[in-house]
């Protein structure tokens, strides 16, 4: 095991130190020109140039846009990574010379400004680098290695469009499937677990009706708006009253839109919600809860009609194989120093990394690789002020590129050889 890393690239797999700079360019490229979900054609496109030039099989449009590639490499198990390419639309506001300035159109046809606020760039990046270091290095390994990057994660239908679309009919089924994320944390740090490691999301929109009014004659109206404000408010008693202390569960209303103009009471309110769990068991009581105070509100306030509750989008739990988890963890050991491996506790963040391992039915690892500025985390721990350092989804997020761009794909590469080394 190591003890000593003076320079993160020193260990690198291979020649991997080689391909850095032409990865920091890359990353920020990508950085500069983010795609909506499954509008993801010109990331697509970079990243099956990169696996065809390193002699990749290369099939892009799976699920819309996500591409896979194969390379064969003599008999031996099969390992899938897989990196997410979608970006968010949100408003750069990290003032780097590779800052994002697009504007994009998004699926209702609103122009929207468009970053990566979540690091899928850096995922890009990472699996391009793994990718082919090593196919530069194949004479070490053998088996068969399968690269997806992966569209519409941050709208939870990239994985089932790619499912959906043969996935598991077209390409051979992986021994293991291994992903990564990167979140705040030291930079070149590695966090990984057995078992649950992302929550189960429920995105819902509860569209509330009322009669509208002039805002001079409210005896006239049912006002969606205070049934909207008491319904908000009451959602915030299920976690505190409603899930026990040793459980956890997050209600976060995220959005409540409500008429025009302030002397007009309008006829409908639309509250969105999202819902994070651990445990399917209070999921479905935190989701009975949010329908119950719904309709019990809506009935209070003389609601001519029950609200309506749409489901927007759902993800499932990650749950990483213990087996497999152990596998990885005990191939980080050996590469990495002991203080970069560390035991993370399962994140409220949600993924739809998950569905392909349990499609397959196939043993999966997902870990965390930290992106902040280790001494802009120490300090901002020492001063107990971590919550204040830009996390994910923040117009301020941004991965420090060194060394979260090597550590990332000497993950990859790591993990992936624990099997196709065996």
């Amino acid at each position: 095991m190591n003890t000593t890393q003076a320079n993160p690239s020193d260990s690198l797999p291979g020649n991997l130190s080689a391909l850095l700079p032409d990865l920091e360019k890359l990353y920020t490229d990508i950085h500069s020109h983010p795609e909506l979900s499954m509008q993801e054609t010109r990331t697509a496109g970079l990243a099956a140039d990169r696996l065809r030039a390193a002699g990749y099989e290369v099939t892009t449009g799976v699920g819309k846009t996500g591409v896979v590639g194969l390379l064969r490499n003599g008999d031996g198990p099969t390992v899938m990574l897989r990196a997410d390419m979608d970006a968010l639309p949100v408003e750069e506001a990290t003032g780097v010379p590779y800052a994002s300035h697009v504007r994009a159109t998004d699926r209702e046809g609103n122009v929207v400004p468009v970053m990566h606020a979540c690091g899928h760039d850096m995922h890009v990046t990472w699996l391009a680098g793994a990718a082919t270091a090593l196919a530069q290095n194949r004479a070490d390994w053998h088996g068969t290695l399968m690269a997806v990057f992966q569209p519409g994660e941050e709208t939870a239908e990239g994985a089932r469009a790619m499912i959906d679309d043969g996935l598991l009919k077209r390409f051979p089924k992986p021994d293991a499937v291994l992903g990564q994320h990167v979140m705040v944390g030291p930079a070149g740090t590695i966090g990984s677990r057995s078992g649950v490691i992302t929550s189960a999301a429920d995105s819902l929109q509860i569209r509330l009706f009322g009669r509208g009014a002039h805002g001079s004659m409210p005896q006239a109206s049912i006002d969606p708006v205070v049934m909207a404000a008491a319904t908000v408010l009451r959602l915030q008693t299920i976690v505190s009253r409603e899930v026990g202390p040793t459980e956890a569960a997050v209600v976060t209303v995220g959005s409540l839109q409500a008429g025009t103009k302030e002397n007009v009471i309008p006829d409908e309110a639309v509250i969105k919600l999202n819902v994070r769990t651990f445990d399917e068991g209070v999921r479905k009581r935190v989701l009975d809860a949010v329908t119950r105070i719904a309709n019990a509100e809506a009935a209070a306030s003389g609601a001519l009609k029950p609200p309506e509750i749409t489901p927007l989008d759902r993800y499932p739990l990650v749950t990483n194989d213990a087996a497999a988890a152990s596998r990885v963890r005990d191939a980080f050991r050996r590469h990495f120093p002991a203080d970069r491996i560390r035991e993370t506790g399962p994140a409220s963040a949600s993924e739809d990394f998950g569905s392909f391992g349990t499609e397959w039915q196939a043993p999966s690892v997902f870990w965390f690789v930290g992106g902040t500025d280790p001494g802009i985390y120490a300090k901002a721990k020492a001063e107990n002020r971590i919550n204040e350092i830009p996390t994910n989804h923040n117009p301020r997020f941004l991965p420090v590129i060194h060394p979260t761009l090597e550590t990332g794909v000497e993950t990859l590469v790591v993990a992936a050889r624990a099997w196709l080394s065996a």
